[in-house]
C-alpha cells in the first residue's frame, strides 16, 4: 500500500519519519564543488571578489583583472573539470566508509551543475560542458549509495547584491562592476533593491522578493524531477520564513511565511513516495527550532549537538575550506574519526566535504585522508553502520567544543568513551586508549551483565565486572592508531 502523500503544511510535514537508510549510513561524502574552485582561493569567491579590499578581491584584480572587466561570468567559463573522474573518486569514497553521497547542484553563485532549462549558466553550456550532477549520480548508483543534492540558491538574490557595486577609491573608483551589465542581468540578478551599502554583511540571507521565490521554487522542482534525490539540503533555514539567527524570542510559525519551502519539501517527499511507495527522502535545513526541523532532518554546519537528540540529525563539515583553497590546512584523519564517533553517539550523521581542484581531481593530502579512513573503517565499521544511540552518549571528563564554526581537535583522555548499540551489543569507542592498557567503563548498570568483550580488529579480551563497573584488559598493540572500539555483549 502506498504511503499517504504529504500536504505542503507544517501539520502534514511534521509527521515525517527519517528513513532507515539515513540512520544506518552514519557517514557520507559531499562534493562541494563548482566554478568558485577555479581561483583555488576559498569559499564565497563569487561574492568577495566584488568587495574592495578583501583578500579575494585583491587576488582577483592582480591575477585576472578588475571585476568591471573580468567578472564572475568569466571565471565560470574558465572552469573545465577536465580531470573529473566520478567513478574513480566514488571508488575511493566508498572504500573510505561513505554510505551516501551528496553533490552540489548550485552554490550562491547561481551557476548550475546540471542541464537546467531555467538557467543557461550551467555546466552543460558553459565551462565543463558536462552534466556534473548526472555523472555523480551514475557513479553513486554503481555502489547502491543513496544520492543527495545541496542547493545554496535560496540566499543568492541578496547574497550577490555586491556585484552591483563599484570601487570607492583607487584607479577604478566609481566604475561599475560587471554585475551591472544588462546582457547578464538574468545571471547576476536584478537585485538592486538590496543596495550595495555595508557589503561585508551578507544580509538579509533570504530576500522577500516574491518573483525570486517563485524562481527558486521552479528550480527546485526541476532539480527534483531530473534526479529524484534521496536527500535535498538547503543552505539556510527553511525558505523563505524569518531566519532563526535574527530572532530574539518566540515567533509564531505560520505556513504562509514558509509556503514556498513547504511546497518544495512536500514535492520532494511525494516524488519519493511515487517512486518507492513510501518516502525514502531526507530534507536538511538549519533552523534549530523543533517546530521547523521536524519537517525533515536538522543539519548543523561545522558544529554539532551537546548530547543525544531524539530525532536523527546531521553535521556537515569539510576537510579544509568549503571550496579548494591553497592557503587552507586540512583536518587530520584522527580528528575526523573522533568527530564522527562523537556525532553518531548522539544520534547524528556526518557529511564530509572532500575538496576538489578546479580540474576535478583531489590532491595527495585528501587521498591520504581517505586511505586512512578506509583503514579505520575496515577495523571499526561494525560499531558504526546500522547502530543506534545507547542510553547515554558517552562517559568521561571531556566534551567537544560547540562554539560557532570552530572545530578544534579535542584533547581526550583515557576516561573518554562514546557509545553506540546494535542488538545486544554495546560498542564503546575509546577516544584515547589508556597507557595502562586497562579500559574502565562506568556507565553500565549492575543488572546489565556482560557476557563477552571483543576488541574490533583483534578478538576477545579478558574482562571483569563488579557492581556494573567493567574493566577490560587491552593488548599492548592495538589494531588501529586512531580510535579503537570495544564490542560488549550484554546477556
Amino acid at each position: 500500500m502506498q504511503q499517504k502523500l504529504f500536504d505542503p503544511s507544517f501539520a502534514s510535514l511534521r509527521t515525517y519519519q527519517c528513513p532507515d537508510w539515513f540512520r544506518d549510513a552514519k557517514f557520507g561524502i559531499w562534493s562541494h564543488w563548482g566554478p568558485q574552485s577555479v581561483p583555488m582561493f576559498g569559499d564565497w569567491y563569487a561574492r568577495n571578489m566584488y568587495i574592495q579590499g578583501t583578500p579575494q578581491y585583491l587576488y582577483h584584480v592582480r591575477h585576472y583583472g578588475h571585476p568591471s572587466k573580468v567578472g564572475y561570468k568569466d571565471i565560470c567559463a574558465m572552469w573545465k573539470a577536465e580531470r573529473f573522474d566520478p567513478e574513480g573518486l566514488m571508488d575511493l569514497y566508498y572504500k573510505a566508509g561513505a554510505r551516501y553521497f551528496v553533490a552540489q547542484a548550485m552554490h550562491h553563485d547561481h551557476f548550475f551543475n546540471y542541464p537546467s532549462q531555467l538557467n543557461p549558466m550551467n555546466a552543460t553550456k558553459v565551462g565543463p560542458m558536462k552534466d556534473i550532477v548526472g555523472l555523480w549520480k551514475k557513479a553513486a548508483e554503481r555502489y547502491g549509495m543513496p544520492f543527495g543534492l545541496t542547493e545554496h540558491m535560496g540566499a543568492s538574490f541578496s547574497w550577490w547584491r555586491v556585484n552591483k557595486g563599484c570601487d570607492t577609491y583607487g584607479p577604478y573608483a566609481g566604475v561599475p562592476y560587471d554585475g551591472n551589465d544588462p546582457a547578464y542581468r538574468d545571471f547576476y540578478f536584478d537585485n538592486y533593491e538590496h543596495g550595495t551599502e555595508n557589503p561585508e554583511a551578507a544580509s538579509p540571507w533570504y530576500t522577500s522578493n516574491p518573483k525570486y521565490h517563485a524562481y527558486w521554487k521552479a528550480c527546485m522542482k526541476e532539480l527534483i524531477d531530473l534526479y529524484e534525490p534521496d536527500l535535498l539540503y538547503s543552505d539556510g533555514s527553511l525558505p523563505f520564513g524569518p531566519h532563526w539567527h535574527t530572532m530574539s524570542g518566540p515567533v509564531e510559525i505560520k505556513d504562509t511565511d514558509y509556503q514556498d519551502g513547504l511546497e518544495v519539501v512536500a514535492y520532494l517527499y511525494n516524488k519519493s513516495i511515487g517512486k518507492y511507495g513510501e518516502n525514502h527522502a531526507v530534507y536538511n535545513q538549519k533552523d534549530r527550532r523543533s517546530e521547523i526541523y521536524q519537517v525533515g532532518v536538522l543539519d548543523i554546519e561545522k558544529s554539532q549537538l551537546p548530547d543525544i537528540n531524539p530525532n536523527p540529525w546531521q553535521t556537515d563539515t569539510c576537510i579544509g575550506n568549503w571550496f579548494y583553497d591553497v592557503r587552507q590546512s586540512y583536518k587530520r584523519p584522527g580528528h575526523i574519526i573522533e568527530m564522527l564517533v562523537d556525532i553518531i553517539a548522539k544520534n547524528g550523521t556526518m557529511l564530509l566535504n572532500i575538496l576538489q581542484r578546479p580540474d576535478g581531481s583531489i590532491d595527495d593530502e585528501a587521498t591520504y585522508i581517505l586511505q586512512e579512513l578506509a583503514g579505520w573503517f575496515a577495523v571499526c565499521s561494525e560499531g558504526v553502520y546500522g547502530t543506534r544511540p545507547w542510553r547515554v552518549s558517552g562517559e568521561g571528563d571531556t566534551k567537544v567544543l560547540i562554539e560557532g564554526f570552530r572545530e578544534e581537535q579535542t584533547l581526550w583522555n583515557a576516561s573518554d568513551f562514546r557509545f553506540t548499540t546494535k542488538g545486544n551489543t554495546l560498542y564503546a569507542f575509546m577516544l584515547k586508549a589508556p597507557e595502562s592498557r586497562v579500559a574502565v567503563i562506568k556507565s553500565l548498570k549492575p543488572e546489565e551483565k556482560v557476557t563477552a568483550v571483543r576488541l574490533l580488529g583483534a578478538g576477545e579480551l579478558p574482562f571483569n565486572q563488579s557492581f556494573g563497573v567493567l574493566t577490560v584488559q587491552l593488548p599492548q598493540d592495538l589494531p588501529t592508531a586512531y580510535t579503537n572500539c570495544l564490542a560488549i555483549t550484554l546477556g
